[in-house]
């Protein structure tokens, strides 16, 4: 069973990576004295930046680049080395990986491509595993460097002049990462890191949070990720990490194409962008939609105060852009402070009778410079006033230059004791304003919706700081028991339990089920359905036969025993159409449920997280309306509500029309225990129940069909 990392683990990885941030001494192989060439470039950027340590330029032609004196081979330099770029063609890679593994070089730095991204597998594996045998870690391949802040170090080939600041950016796409550090430049956004990760063969994201999380002189993370290798370990990394700095993400590939599993509905369902969205909401990271959001919220998250509490003001001088900032806040989940009377005394004197002391405080378009700075003064020092939204529309009124004095003076007065952002709507001079005050790092937005969503996701961050819990403690589940099922199961060669080994699962784990039986001919169905008593539901028994529903053999509400005649036949010949060859075990003789909400219950092992569970809106719909919620698993009842709260169909849940409250309770039981089995027995693959019936408060749910798909131990491993 997996468990949450342990301080000192964090902490060994934290030291590991500390000589790749902060190295004495660094080995350039490549380094070349022609200016187009990328050793050249990373040579030149080490010395551009003032890099602390020192520098040793490698060519078997020896010779001196930059000033430097340049080393035949990294054997014969006398100084340990904490950091080797390698900047030389792919086919040169792993002897000169072999040269610093007998050198005990800590860390490499592959900007070479060619390996897998290409498909050259092999080679990139060859390197990595000599590379671990001699305790050097691998950043890349197919890598543009890293830039760090602690010691003045950008050996990379990308651009100089880097701003020092206090944003991380760790980026899979070397392209993008590059065009990310001129943007940081244009739009004055100081850094503290940059890494590129590139093929990640080795050290990955989940390692570079390790060290930056716990760097003073980063506030805030950037992540850009193509695709995820190890899921479960960077959601470990993540929840740790988000409860001491903001983490922003980017994730590209939002397609579901590939991430289709047809052997149940929760993997059909599981596409990789919902997964992925899910278990980042779960571990405290901020997704963005955009590079552009992106750089909003890390700059302003960079800067802006932690919120005291959750009630925020909007001043205006229109009532339209008012109204359009009020949208804005509902979208991005900011509460507005509603206490009249509290905004009547803060605001009245500062406003004209045909003005509102509501919120929008709508100081009317005759508002000025020095009208602004009283409402302002006003909503700092009022206690139950936590942050302030301020928006300016251009009139006859506004001077530029002093709004512009006003703003930054108020934002100095702000920005160590509340959240404040200001949007400035306008002709050219005020659109020169705004790029004039965001260049001294000051949250001026030309968009409503752009300055919104930065407060917007400060209180999220907020929020996920107030409501962080614990990894969830061990369950105790009968899993000797349900392994022997498999085992069983597993020496028929088949990946998938029948009806009554499914059921005995069940059972074991002590969910509610209908009573049923196994019947092998129609005789027994009929004997089967006296037995249990009308109405009852027919299901084929056959391994070739998972869909059951899909292949017409399922039948329901069956009220006499002509009927269960009738349908076993029906069933029969329906399933002989769908698949001819099929063998068939018997025919499943269950007692017809009664109604209540149906729900879905899966859990599965996700290619990228490992662990995950489902719940969803259940039935023979849930892939038409795919009304569904994720989570990595374990998960606490806490946090399976939270999932079922997050479902459209939720109201159904809580009684409509006159309905009772179903037993949410119940559902989110199942969730729990499921999440705790599909993660403690990684030789499940898929667990479906569907559906999972869910009854009035106080009377449970009930489990009407479960499907379990598995692998042996060996597949597994």
């Amino acid at each position: 069973m997996n468990c949450e990392c342990c301080s000192e683990e964090h902490t060994d990885t934290a030291d590991e990576m500390r000589s790749l941030f902060q190295p004495r001494t660094i080995a350039v192989f490549g380094a070349s004295t022609n200016p187009a060439k990328v050793g050249y470039r990373v040579v030149e950027n080490l010395l551009k930046g003032g890099y602390q340590g020192t520098i040793y330029p490698i060519n078997p032609n020896g010779g001196e680049i930059l000033g430097c004196p340049v080393w035949r081979s990294v054997g014969e330099i006398s100084d340990d080395i904490d950091v080797a770029v390698m900047a030389i063609p792919a086919r040169l890679v792993f002897d000169a990986v072999v040269e610093c593994g007998n050198k005990g070089v800590k860390h490499l730095v592959v900007i070479t491509s060619g390996f897998s991204e290409v498909g050259n597998i092999e080679e990139e594996e060859r390197i990595v595993a000599y590379a671990r045998e001699h305790g050097m870690r691998v950043l890349g391949p197919n890598v543009f460097g890293v830039y760090s802040d602690a010691c003045s170090m950008n050996a990379t080939f990308g651009p100089s002049g880097i701003l020092s600041g206090h944003v991380a950016i760790v980026t899979q796409s070397g392209a993008l990462g590059i065009a990310m550090i001129g943007k940081t430049a244009a739009e004055a956004l100081g850094l503290s890191a940059v890494v590129s990760v590139g093929n990640k063969a080795d050290v990955d994201e989940s390692d570079l949070l390790e060290y930056l999380g716990r760097d003073d002189n980063t506030r805030v993370i950037l992540l850009y990720i193509e695709g995820v290798k190890h899921g479960d370990r960077l959601a470990r990394a993540l929840r740790w990490v988000t409860q001491r700095k903001h983490v922003v993400v980017i994730k590209s590939g939002r397609s579901k194409r590939g991430a289709m599993a047809a052997a149940s509905h929760t993997g059909s369902l599981a596409g990789a962008d919902d997964v992925f969205d899910a278990v980042m909401k779960q571990s405290g990271a901020l997704r963005a939609e955009s590079v552009q959001d992106a750089f909003n919220w890390v700059q302003y998250l960079a800067t802006a105060p932690a919120p005291i509490g959750k009630d925020a003001v909007i001043i205006t001088n229109g009532g339209g852009i008012g109204v359009m900032a009020t949208d804005a806040c509902e979208k991005f989940d900011i509460a507005l402070f509603d206490d009249q009377k509290v905004l009547k005394e803060a605001f009245s004197d500062v406003m004209p009778d045909f003005g509102s002391s509501k919120n929008p405080v709508d100081l009317t378009g005759q508002a000025n410079a020095q009208d602004y700075e009283k409402a302002l003064d006003a909503a700092l020092n009022e206690e139950n006033i936590h942050s302030v939204m301020a928006l300016y529309c251009e009139t006859a009124l506004f001077d530029t230059e002093e709004f512009g004095r006003l703003i930054r003076k108020t934002y100095a007065q702000f920005k160590e004791r509340k959240p404040i952002l200001f949007t400035l709507f306008g002709g050219a001079k005020i659109e020169a304003l705004v790029r004039e005050l965001r260049m001294d790092a000051i949250p001026v937005f030309a968009n409503v919706y752009e300055a919104v969503s930065c407060l917007g996701v400060l209180y999220r961050s907020w929020r996920n700081h107030q409501h962080a819990r614990p990894a969830p403690a061990s369950m105790s589940l009968p899993i000797e028991r349900i392994t022997e099922i498999l085992r069983t199961a597993g020496k028929q060669q088949r990946g998938f339990l029948l009806a009554h080994e499914a059921a005995a699962v069940s059972a074991a784990l002590g969910f509610r089920m209908p009573q049923s039986m196994v019947a092998a001919n129609l005789d027994e169905a009929v004997q089967a359905a006296e037995n249990i008593g009308y109405p009852v539901v027919l299901k084929i028994v056959s391994k070739d036969i998972i869909h059951k529903s899909d292949a017409g053999g399922v039948a329901l509400d069956l009220q006499t025993r002509e009927e269960v005649i009738d349908a076993y036949q029906a069933i029969l010949r329906a399933c002989r159409v769908y698949k001819r060859d099929a063998k068939i075990e018997g025919m499943e003789v269950a007692e017809m449920v009664r109604a209540g909400v149906e729900t879905i219950i899966g859990a599965r092992q996700d290619r990228s997280f490992g662990p995950t569970v489902m719940v969803g809106l259940g039935g023979i719909y849930v892939e038409v309306l795919k009304d569904v919620a994720f989570r990595a698993a374990p998960v606490d009842r806490a946090t399976a509500l939270e999932m079922i709260a997050d479902l459209r169909s939720f109201p159904l849940l809580l009684g409509v029309r006159g309905e009772k409250r179903k037993d949410i309770e119940a559902v989110a039981d199942v969730i729990v225990t499921l999440s705790h089995l599909i993660d403690q027995c990684r030789e499940l693959t898929d667990i479906e129940i569907n559906p999972l019936v869910a009854y009035d408060v106080g009377e449970g749910a009930k489990a009407v069909d479960v499907r379990i798909l598995f692998q042996t131990p060996e597949e597994v491993r």
